[in-house]
């Protein structure tokens, strides 16, 4: 019986090794910490970023503290393996109406979703990436607040 003890903690040992040592399926993931979509605001869009560990379709949405979905900002976008994808969101209800590339002075290149609904309440919000691979969503580690003035 002891014999059986010790070969099943070898076994568990091993197997949480190489699960700590499986990549991540979003081993990147940035915001902006607060931005505020009024003429006020210092960061009048939020800064959305992440790098995906294979080759995915994804569908990017925005959701509030309850996990209702607030805006989606892309839907079944192919996102290449190890390659940055960043988004800025405008702090607009509602689905995207297509998107515009935008470059930044440095020459990063950047995706502008189309939002054109209500202004987003106040609060404190996450992403939420739908992966076409996987079978649970992947949120934002972090929340960014949305700042109305």
């Amino acid at each position: 019986m002891f014999a059986v003890l010790v070969l099943a903690c070898l076994l568990a040992f091993f197997l949480t090794q190489r699960l700590k040592h499986a990549p991540t399926v979003v081993p990147s993931f940035q915001l902006t910490s607060n931005f505020s979509p009024t003429p006020a605001g210092r960061h009048k869009q939020e800064q959305i970023s992440f790098k995906l560990s294979h080759a995915e379709r994804a569908t990017v949405a925005v959701i509030d503290s309850h996990g209702n979905v607030v805006a989606t900002l892309l839907r079944g976008y192919p996102v290449p393996r190890y390659k940055q994808l960043s988004l800025r969101w405008n702090g607009r209800r509602g689905t995207a109406r297509g998107y515009v590339t935008r470059t930044t002075p440095a020459g990063h290149r950047y995706l502008v979703p189309g939002n054109g609904g209500r202004l987003a309440p106040a609060g404190e919000y996450r992403v939420r990436l739908k992966l076409s691979g996987q079978a649970n969503p992947v949120l934002s580690p972090k929340s960014f607040t949305l700042v109305r003035r």
